[in-house]
């Protein structure tokens, strides 16, 4: 049954975005796939960063974090956070950035929300974070990335 599962699901389509957050002078980012809105009273989005993923342990220790709409016109965005690993790379050296509530927020990305992490929830092979968002940016106009249109990118973290 799993197989047929993973089969199923790997035919979805569903958007993407890029997590951003910073304790101290330490900031980490990443591409992620599993995100969704989950509640509309009080709002909350749920934000699933891999437990492989360099982020994952700045994010553990955060108490807020960015997530950026990537729109197809970003995709280098796509490619860098999502290809490359905080292991090796200092991704912020290569894109124009600036902070907001505490956390790195990237130029290119037009929509984005900054939210307050409420808890944080093993779910397997990643974790979930609660988020409440405080503020947001919606100024953007071109459509979302997707994960069929970015099968391509190889992760920066090992499998």
């Amino acid at each position: 049954m799993a197989s047929r599962f993973t089969q199923l699901v790997a035919k979805l389509e569903y958007p993407l975005y890029v997590v951003t957050t910073a304790v101290r002078n330490e900031r980490a980012g990443c591409l992620i796939g599993f995100a969704t809105q989950c509640s509309i009273h009080p709002p909350r989005f749920l934000a699933c960063i891999s437990k492989r993923n360099h982020t994952l342990s700045l994010a553990r220790r955060a108490t807020t974090l960015a997530v950026h709409i990537v729109e197809e016109k970003d995709r280098d965005i796509a490619e860098l956070f999502g290809g490359e690993t905080g292991d090796d790379v200092d991704k912020f050296a290569r894109v124009r950035w600036h902070y907001a509530h505490g956390v790195p927020i990237l130029d290119a990305c037009e929509r984005w929300f900054a939210g307050a992490v409420l808890e944080q929830i093993d779910l397997g092979d990643h974790v979930g974070f609660l988020l409440e968002p405080r503020d947001a940016e919606q100024s953007g106009t071109s459509q979302q990335l997707t994960f069929q249109q970015a099968r391509d990118i190889e992760p920066g973290h090992k499998p």
